[in-house]
Order: structure tokens, then sequence, then C-alpha cells
């Protein structure tokens, strides 16, 4: 192998080909979620074009052979010649890196696409893509392979006068997206509401040709259509579906300051959590910034001013705090700017300072407005915020307290916690066990080095209906908090893990799927930075056992056993037991099926910041008080259940 390093050593990558060298670099990544990214990029193309009032109608179509048609009715994109690059301009939009018209202004005011890599890097990304152009009474296409012009742009017909638009379709490429080339409808499902909630009268239909009925072989397109004419004022109430608001009408300011279009929607609920999205140009940004630091700022202070002037807030009480207001709100705050910054290349967070500004003016003016034309809606959120007020004294004198014993004991573990002997974190897991009989054999069974056992007595405490302070006094939930080590709200501290893998051992059966949802719901809610740095794991004991001839083979599904059964024979010399729980292992085969590292099935907990509110949506909805919605989930839901205990 030559070692050597000279000039030529330096490679120039000509045009595409970075991107098919690099590609993670441009949308993040090739598997699942950068597959979709690709139908996202070309989607926000034609979404600039409604944000610039010239379409109304997007439809995207997953076609049979997992193509994707994405079609609008804007202006299309120019087809005269781009006197620069001496070709059409659609082929430099489609071929050239950071091309677009959203650099020098006067093209588009405000968009979501801002590197100008969007097109061309789907392009360079796809086995083919086609583009059909409807321009002046004429149809343009042009076709590229792998990112390269088959042949010119051509006219290939003639349409009606006035119709215009873009259709671009194409075929991800199997060698760059190796993990999946197969996009998921419920994914794609997701984002595109998000977009028509946020783009006011934009319609916007996902279309699914891959179903087929399987009795008559028949196609069946599965069809969802996306058109909110009240915008993220119906965002609110779709995210508030599974909650009781505490008031009827949606909160909804919009105005322009500097430059900034600001449209923000509220509305408090009963539950005791905050739900706020941040929106730049279509775009979410996950991390919030100078948007979102601009609302918090301005409800906090028009809050507090409300209910001194209105003596709801006696002199001698303190001001309430961002948080007590913010207890069970569901706001979303869009805006819209010219030229927005972002920190970090991947649009997570805002950081130009007039949208701080624009937002907390906007949001000041017309909420003062409100309030004092709405007392009693005012009054019953000012109540709330007293309520979370004093329960959030309550819970840091509680916090304190368990604070200052742990000071003077040098931080006692749980009692019930079998810790293990190695201090490095990365090597020690914790297994959360319900009930003391399996955490016994748990106990026995596990490596002692690197193994802790915490088992929990019954059902833990649903989070979602309940307030800090209930949180706090929960023997089991303080049992776990103190054994994790991390802290958790303002003191969480991701170093102090105490595990690098906390592991959620379980029955397989209804009850322990309870206990696993009620557990995820609690690290949800307080330590969701666990979830996302992928610290989180459900074991999978096994469902039956089979033993034949002295030799024992352990199945974990149905379908499991099944092969095992063809591959052994199906006699009478098998017995197959079926598990019910842990407690009817023994140490020897609870180790052997779900706690030795070799052998055991563990599923990751996963979370993408993307489909937040999604996530946000299921919890309330599964774990909240309202019944109707929760009915109509597990009716959705109910088909892909499976291993019920009846």
């Amino acid at each position: 192998m030559s070692t050597e390093y000279g000039a030529d050593q330096i490679q120039i990558l000509e045009g595409l080909e970075a991107v098919r060298k690099r590609p993670g670099m441009y949308i993040g990544s090739t598997s699942a979620r950068g597959l979709h990214h690709l139908v996202y990029e070309i989607v926000d193309n034609s979404v600039d074009e409604a944000l610039a009032g010239f379409c109304d109608e997007i439809i995207v179509t997953i076609n049979k052979d997992n193509s994707v048609t994405v079609e609008d009715n804007g202006r299309g994109i120019p087809v005269g010649i781009n006197h620069k690059a001496g070709i059409p301009a659609v082929e430099v939009v489609f071929t050239i890196l950071h091309a677009g018209g959203k650099f020098g202004g006067g093209g588009y005011k405000v968009s979501g696409g801002l590197h100008g890599v969007g097109a061309s890097v789907v392009n360079a990304l796809s086995d083919w893509l086609e583009v059909t152009i409807y321009q002046e009474g004429k149809v343009y296409k042009q076709r590229y392979e792998r990112g390269k012009a088959c042949n010119s742009l051509q006219v290939t017909g003639d349409c009606d006068p006035d119709k215009t638009g873009t259709t671009v379709t194409f075929q991800p490429d199997g060698a760059i997206f190796q993990e999946t080339t197969v996009f998921e409808f419920d994914v794609l499902k997701q984002r595109l509401r998000e977009m028509a909630f946020l783009t006011k009268n934009l319609k916007i239909v996902l279309c699914d040709n891959r179903i087929v009925n399987e009795e008559t072989g028949e196609e069946k397109p599965l069809v969802k259509k996306f058109h909110y004419e009240g915008g993220i004022r119906e965002f609110v109430t779709y995210l508030n579906k599974s909650k009781t608001p505490l008031y009827d009408t949606v909160l909804y300011f919009e105005g322009t300051k500097d430059n900034v279009y600001v449209e923000v929607a509220m509305q408090h609920n009963d539950s005791y959590t905050e739900s706020a999205y941040s929106f730049v140009n279509n775009i979410n940004t996950p991390e919030g910034g100078t948007h979102l630091a601009g609302f918090r700022n301005a409800i906090t202070k028009t809050f507090n001013d409300y209910a001194r002037t209105n003596k709801l807030l006696k002199d001698s009480e303190p001001n309430l705090a961002g948080e007590d207001i913010r207890e069970g709100i569901t706001a979303i705050v869009s805006v819209k700017i010219e030229d927005p910054q972002f920190e970090g290349q991947t649009k997570q967070k805002l950081g130009n300072s007039e949208a701080r500004g624009a937002v907390d003016s906007v949001v000041s003016e017309q909420l003062t407005y409100f309030l004092e034309q709405n007392p009693g809606v005012a009054k019953t959120i000012c109540e709330k915020s007293i309520l979370a007020q004093r329960a959030r004294d309550a819970a840091r004198k509680a916090r304190d307290l368990t604070r200052r014993k742990t000071a003077l004991e040098g931080m006692a573990l749980p009692g019930k916690l079998a810790d293990c002997s190695d201090k490095d974190p990365k090597n020690c897991e914790i297994y959360i066990v319900e009930g003391d009989s399996a955490g016994g054999s748990a106990k026995t069974a596990r490596s002692r080095a690197t193994q802790a056992i915490l088992p929990l007595r019954g059902k833990i405490l649903n989070v979602e209906k309940a307030r800090l302070d209930k949180i706090y006094a929960n023997a089991e939930i303080k049992a776990m908090i103190t054994a994790f080590g991390t802290g958790i709200h303002d003191d969480f501290d991701i170093n102090k893990l105490r595990y690098h893998k906390i592991i959620i051992m379980t029955d397989a059966d209804v009850d322990g799927a309870h206990i696993s949802t009620l557990m995820l719901t609690f690290l949800y809610r307080f330590m969701p930075e666990l979830i996302k740095g992928g610290f989180v794991y459900l074991a999978q004991p096994p469902l039956y056992k089979l033993e034949k001839n002295k030799k024992v083979w352990y199945a974990y599904s149905d379908e499991e056993l099944n092969t095992i059964l063809n591959e052994v024979g199906r006699d009478q010399s098998n017995r197959i037991q079926r598990y019910k729980g842990l407690g009817e292992m023994d140490a020897e085969q609870l180790w052997e099926t779900t706690m030795d590292p070799e052998r055991r099935v563990l599923l990751r907990v996963t979370m993408d910041e993307e489909t937040e509110s999604e996530v946000d949506l299921t919890f309330t909805t599964l774990m909240g008080d309202k019944v109707e919605p929760r009915r109509e989930f597990i009716e959705e839901n109910a088909k892909f259940v499976k291993n019920l205990d009846i």
C-alpha cells in the first residue's frame, strides 16, 4: 500500500460527486430518516411556492415501484436559459449544488430551502429522476440518472395555457440507501400534516399506490388529505384532542415587526406538561431559539402584569415563574423571516436576534388586549398558574428534604437496590424489575460485577395525571431517581448517570406491558435525554420453553416457536411451557434467556426529534384522562396487536 501524500493526493470532487461520496453531510444520514428527507426536500420547494402565494395544492404519491412523485400547481421551475451556466434554469437547479432562487432576493421573500442544495441533492442520490414542467401552454420534460442529465430539456406536448406547476418523480438509489429504500406512509403523513397546518389554506394530498387488496388482487390506493383553513389554530386543537382545554378559544396572534412575520397559537389544558413547538419558514426547530425565547418572555411578563393589576397575586406573593404559566400549555410559534440564521447546519435552533423582539412585541400587545376582553379566561389561566407555583414550592421542599438527608447520610442508595461492583457507568446496567419475586430470581441470576437490580412493588404512579409534589412523594419514583443518579429537571446531568443501560424487565403479559408504559411515560416526561441518548432498553423475556430429549429451546414469539417445532418435529415427547411471568423462571433460566449479554434480546427505545409532537400526542392519548381519544386510538391500532393474554 502506498503511503505517499503529495499534491496529487488532494482530490477535487466535481459537481454532485461530493454528495454521493458523503451523503450524510447533506441529508443527515442514509438510514430511513435520510430516505424520507429526500421527499421533504422536494416538498419544501413546493411549499416555498405556496408561501410566495403561487401554489395551493401539492400531491405526493408513493408509486408501486417505491419511487415518489411530488406535483404542485406553482409557477413551475423556470425553463429559460440561465446565462451564467448556459443551460436551462431547471437543469441548473437539479445538477449544480448551491443553486437556487433563495439567495438573491427577488424570487422568494421567505423560504424553507436555504442552502440551495435540496433538489440537486435528491437528484444526486436517486437512481433516476424525472422532472415535468407546465408553463405557457407547453409541457417540458427532462430525465437524469444518478445526477447526470440523460437528455436536454425537451418540449413534449401542449397543455392548457392556464396550467402551471412542476412534477418531480425520483427513485432513491439502493447503493446509497443500503438500509432501506422503502418509504413509510405514516412517517410521511406526520410531516406533511405538520406542513399543511403551518401553511393555512394549502392542500396537501398523500397517496400510497402500493396497497393491494389481498383477496381480489385489486389496487386500492390509500389517500390522506390535509387542508386546514385555520392553519396553526387547528394544529393546537389537533394536539389538544386527548386533553381537556381549560377554555374554548384557541388564542391566535399574528403580526409583522422588523420584517418578521409572526404567528402564534396557544391554549391551556388540564395536563401538567408544556408542549411548545417552534417553526421558522415551516422548518421545525426542535431546540427552539430566539423566537421561542421571545414567546416565553412575552407570556411570563404579560400574565404577571395582569395578575398584579387585577389583584390575583397579592403584593406579598412572588411573581409567577414562566414554567408555572406554561404548565399545561400547547403552543405553536411560527415565524417567517427573509434570511434566517441557524445555529448549526441541521437547522435545529434559530439564532436571529430580531425574531426575539418581534415575537415578544406581537404576543405581548395582542395577549394584553385578549386578557382585558376575556377576564374569565384570564382568571382561569392565572389560577392554574398559582396552583402550579404552590405545587412547585411543595416539590422543591420535598426535593430539598431528600437532598438534605442524603448529604448527612452520604448519598444513600435505595434499600432495595442490589448494586453492581463495577464503578464505570459504561460497563454497568440496571434492571428495573416488577415485583419482589422476580427481583429475587434476578438478584440471584445476575452478574454481580456489572448488573444492578431494582425491584419495584406494583405499578408506579402515572406521571401524566399527577403534579410534581405528588410525583416526588412516590417511593418507587424516588428510588429510580436516586438509583440513576442524574437528578431531574433543572438538576439533570447526564454525566452523573450511573448505568449506561437502563433495562425495563416486565412480564410478557398485559400487566407487564402496562408497567413498562408507565415507566416509559415517567422517563419521557422527566428524563427525555435518557431516551434520546439511547440509554433505555426493554428486555424481551421468552414466551415459551420447549424441552425434547433433554435439550432445551426458548422461543420469544409464536412464529419462533413454530419454526423450532418444524425443525425438531412435532410429537409426543415435546414438552412446551408457556411463561406467564418472570416469577415462573428459576434464576438459571432467567439468566440464560433474559440477562446473559451473549444470548438475550434487548429492544432499544428511541425517539426522533422530528416526530416529537406525535410522540407527545401518543403519550397523552394513552395515559391521559380522556377516554374517547384513547378508544379511537385502540380501535385504529388493534390490528397490529399480537400476544394478547386472553
